[in-house]
């Protein structure tokens, strides 16, 4: 099932610069798998050993996973998913 992933500008040099791609999958995991499988230096940057790396949020159509299932978070036809490095500092 195909959805929209929204890339965040760090790590769009993994994705050519693109900002928006379509994925398949019906959880977060496979999305990401998805993903991973056709832009391999992704690997390993939004998530790892089945979980989400705590710098980085994953939304599924508005909905933060890590409110709901995690990566185990089922993705509909259709769905936005966006992806978004959090941030951090200050003084």
């Amino acid at each position: 099932m195909a959805v929209t992933v929204t890339i965040p500008t760090v790590l769009r040099r993994h994705t050519g610069g693109v900002k928006l791609v379509e994925a398949s999958g019906s959880t977060v995991a496979a999305v990401l798998a998805d993903l991973e499988s056709r832009y391999a230096s992704l690997e390993g940057r939004i998530a790892s050993d089945g979980k989400l790396h705590r710098f980085v949020n994953v939304y599924v159509d508005d909905n933060d996973v890590r409110n709901e299932q995690g990566l185990d978070t089922e993705v509909k036809e259709g769905s936005a998913i966006t992806i978004l490095s959090a941030m951090a500092g200050g003084a």
